[in-house]
């Protein structure tokens, strides 16, 4: 039984019947519509913490979703859970995949920097300040272009940006 047949809260099954009705009147072929529906089902897993579930889904939707920006989210979503099991190289890899295709998704960039943050945090804490400082700069060359995208988000990005001296301008929106 597909996991959107297994929903039992509201929100879900509102969700499901929505996203039903979108598949059945939108002008898309059946490849696509099924990519869908195993893309939906793997945010489903992802949103209960089943990530190996949530893993397979978004595995076969990329086997078969042709668009480069529905791909994009795929790639972003597996990002998002390699990153949740603190494998950060992979999410790594996952996010720039994601970034390949859809340049403009600040979502996917800002996590970028949050990783190299964190490893640069890390690497302070051993003592490895050079090594830091540069992961701090990568952190901010991501922060930058994902604030220029989304100029009202990321406000403590901009503040850590402007408090640290990586920011060439005063505002950015």
């Amino acid at each position: 039984m597909p996991r959107t047949q297994r929903n039992d809260n509201f929100i879900d099954k509102s969700f499901t019947v929505m996203a039903d009705i979108l598949l059945k009147i939108l002008p898309t072929n059946k490849q696509s519509k099924e990519a869908f529906a195993y893309y939906r089902d793997g945010m489903s897993a992802q949103a209960e913490g089943e990530y190996a579930e949530a893993l397979q889904n978004y595995e076969e939707a990329l086997k078969l979703e042709e668009d480069a920006n529905d791909r994009s989210y795929i790639l972003y979503n597996i990002g998002l859970i390699h990153s949740s099991n603190g494998e950060h190289e992979k999410a790594l890899e996952y996010y720039h995949q994601a970034i390949e295709l859809n340049p403009k998704m600040p979502q996917a960039l800002n996590n970028i920097a949050v990783v190299y943050h964190y490893q640069g945090e890390r690497a302070q804490e051993q003592g490895l300040f050079d090594q830091a400082e540069a992961l701090f700069d990568k952190a901010a060359e991501y922060w930058k272009q994902a604030i220029r995208i989304a100029p009202n988000n990321y406000i403590e990005a901009q503040n850590w940006l402007k408090t640290t001296g990586r920011s060439e301008i005063d505002v950015f929106f």
